[in-house]
C-alpha cells in the first residue's frame, strides 16, 4: 500500500505565494512608474541601458531573460517615446544596437527613488532582501534544471 498524496490547498502552494507576491510587485511598479509614463518591462530594459548603453538587443534580452520577440515591440515603444533609438551596427548589421537618447538618459534621475521606494514597501532589512534574493536565484536555478 502506498501513501496517498494529498493535493495541496491553494495557499499551501509556493508557486501562489511567488505569484500572488509578482502581483504586488507590479500593482506597486505601477503606482511609481506612471508618473514617469513608464511600465515595469520598459523600466528594467532603461536599468539595463542605464548601467551601460549601447547594447545590442540580443544582450538586453539575455539580460532580461526575454526572446527578440517580446523585446522588440518593448524597443518600439520606447523608442517612438523618445527614449532609446535603435541602429545596425556598422561591424556587424545582423545585430541591432540600442542606444540611450537624452529622454532616456534624463529618466535616469527621475526614476532614481524607485529602487528605494520599493526597498521600503518590502518591510525587509537590506539584509533579509538579500538572503530572500539568493533563495530565489538558487529556486530558478532548480526548476530551469529540471524544465
Amino acid at each position: 500500500m502506498t501513501d496517498a498524496v494529498t493535493d495541496p490547498a491553494l495557499d499551501e502552494l509556493l508557486c501562489f505565494d511567488l505569484y500572488t507576491a509578482q502581483h504586488a510587485f507590479g500593482r506597486l511598479y505601477k503606482t511609481l512608474l506612471g508618473p514617469l509614463d513608464l511600465t515595469y518591462p520598459q523600466y528594467l530594459v532603461l536599468r539595463t541601458l542605464w548601467a551601460e548603453s549601447p547594447q545590442s538587443v540580443g544582450e538586453i534580452g539575455k539580460r532580461l531573460h526575454l526572446e527578440t520577440n517580446t523585446l522588440t515591440p518593448l524597443l518600439k515603444r520606447l523608442e517612438a517615446q523618445g527614449r532609446v533609438r535603435r541602429v545596425r551596427d556598422t561591424a556587424d548589421e545582423r545585430r541591432v544596437l540600442v542606444r540611450l537618447t537624452e529622454g532616456g538618459r534624463g529618466l535616469e534621475a527621475r526614476a532614481a527613488h524607485v529602487p528605494r521606494r520599493v526597498a521600503q514597501a518590502t518591510g525587509m532589512t537590506q539584509s533579509e532582501a538579500i538572503e530572500l534574493q539568493a533563495r530565489l536565484r538558487t529556486l530558478a536555478d532548480q526548476l530551469n534544471r529540471v524544465s
